[in-house]
């Protein structure tokens, strides 16, 4: 007979330990940052009860701090796998793009992201001293 653990993968052995989660609650919070669906889609996944009760329980088990922390953990991870190919989308758009407008704007963001933008607001400012004489007579 196989047992839970030793079905697991390598990354829900990972996060069972580092979070201190269970299998289930690992498997929920992945489905759920990995595909986008509701709490009662994933729950079922994960193998919570196909009843309404697996639905609230899963619920009040992503409100748990240690599943909250790891779905934050998840997320990031996600964004920040999506950030390397938003910025070749970009630096593509900024060389290829057949818009002459898109060209511009995706260099301008290429251009800002990397800290290289014009001022927002320019400030002038003159020092010295100025007097001003009024004769009335």
């Amino acid at each position: 007979m196989v047992t839970q653990e030793t079905s697991l993968t390598d990354k829900e052995k990972s996060a069972v330990a580092k979070y201190g989660l269970t299998p289930k609650q690992v498997r929920l919070v992945d489905t759920i940052v990995a595909t986008g669906c509701s709490i009662k889609e994933a729950s079922i996944k994960a193998g919570y009860s196909t009843k309404d009760g697996g639905r609230v329980q899963a619920s009040r088990t992503l409100r748990t701090a240690k599943v909250q922390r790891y779905m934050m953990d998840q997320c990031a991870r996600t964004l920040g796998l999506g950030a390397v190919v938003a910025s070749n989308k970009l630096v593509h758009l900024a060389g290829s793009a057949k818009s002459e407008y898109v060209q511009l704007e995706a260099s301008k963001d290429v251009l800002d992201r990397v800290g290289l933008r014009t001022p927002d607001k320019v400030q002038h400012s003159v020092e010295g001293q100025l007097k001003i004489n009024i004769d009335l007579g």
